[in-house]
């Protein structure tokens, strides 16, 4: 229980230090393009409220000048200059709003209810894919790890070996698989952007678990916690307790496919089960880090493809229009959700280890 509190306390000076750290940074950023800005026009800073209706109007320009030699008697040449930097700050001035009247978004109430909606999208897809990751390793590498003992088993007892073609066959498919799971997603994204629609969230989520390497990475990484595991002193010990131990998939004494399938996975009287629920014991820890993958690939995902209305090209859009607070709301958004998968991750191992511990 101490360790627990110990992880919370360092989760939540985490989400505290970062917090203040993206606060005050936006502050400097105010700041400085405040300073900037006082120090460029410091020498009209008097005159920036006199009206000029008309910037190039000459007559108006003239009047100013009478004006300034009126208040400023002997300064002709030095009013002048200073009229001609007010002319050019109201023509900026005047520029900039014609630039960014549709750039320009302030942080209001408006504006949060739009990132919320985003943010809802964004974790809604980083949710489901989790899950659909988190299951499809745990089922890939309980197949493949049962398809290996079958043909350990095979070989032990002087089965035949598929015909050559057969093996072929799978080698190619299974190249072909390897080489759809590992591809980026903008790759398979543009190669099949004509026959979907690469603005809805289900093809956010089908490129979230195919590409990237995520899937077959963490599957790869199950198998070897399962292999580890299956050559452990227990698994003997299990053998002598009269557990079934053949791998064929729907046998009598094998292992059935509804349990492979299965999102909650049990293998009662089979040995398989001990080594998994093991093996999933120490897959809950790279959560973790299979969560910060998962982001980075929604991220450029999104960034890659330009969906718009989306979370992440938000953020892309509004740095570009540097409106800095709203890029800092949703860079808090996405590093809240990291600290809460990483948390909710402590929570599960916790449990689980306490259960080992009262077995």
């Amino acid at each position: 229980m101490t360790d627990m509190r110990a992880k919370f306390i360092e989760h939540a000076l985490g989400i505290i230090l970062v917090t203040l750290l993206m606060v005050v940074t936006l502050f400097l950023f105010e700041k400085r393009d405040t300073v900037v800005h006082e120090r460029r026009y410091a020498g009209i800073k008097k005159l920036l409220d006199v009206p000029i209706v008309t910037i190039n109007d000459p007559f108006e320009r003239a009047l100013l000048a009478d004006c300034m030699d009126l208040y400023y008697p002997g300064r002709h040449d030095a009013n002048a200059v200073l009229i001609s930097e007010l002319v050019r700050f109201k023509e900026d001035e005047f520029n900039k709003s014609l630039q960014s009247s549709y750039r320009t978004k302030r942080l209001s109430i408006a504006t949060l209810g739009e990132i919320a909606g985003m943010y809802v999208k964004f974790l809604l897809i980083y949710l489901i894919v989790m899950a659909l990751t988190y299951y499809g390793v745990q089922t890939l590498g309980s197949l493949r790890f049962i398809l290996k003992q079958q043909r350990r088993q095979n070989s032990l007892f002087g089965r035949r070996r598929p015909f050559f073609l057969i093996g072929a066959a799978r080698s190619a498919v299974k190249t072909l698989a390897y080489a759809v799971l590992f591809s980026p997603a903008y790759v398979i994204a543009y190669s099949i952007r004509t026959e979907f629609n690469t603005d809805s969230a289900f093809f956010m989520i089908l490129l979230g678990v195919v590409s990237n390497g995520l899937l077959i990475m963490y599957m790869n990484k199950f198998y070897a916690f399962l292999v580890a595991e299956s050559r452990k002193g227990y698994v003997e010990n299990a053998l002598v307790k009269n557990l079934r131990s053949d791998y064929t998939l729907s046998g009598p004494e094998g292992i059935s496919l509804r349990s492979v399938f299965s999102p909650v996975k049990r293998f009662s009287g089979h040995v398989f089960d001990h080594i998994f629920r093991n093996a999933r014991f120490q897959y809950l820890s790279t959560i973790k880090e299979q969560a910060s993958f998962l982001i980075t690939g929604l991220i450029i995902i999104e960034m890659a493809l330009n969906i718009h209305g989306h979370l992440t090209y938000e953020l892309l859009r509004q740095l570009l229009y540097k409106n800095y607070p709203l890029v800092v709301v949703i860079m808090l958004a996405i590093f809240y959700t990291v600290k809460l998968t990483e948390i909710t991750t402590d929570i599960l191992v916790h449990r689980e280890s306490r259960r080992y511990e009262n077995r």
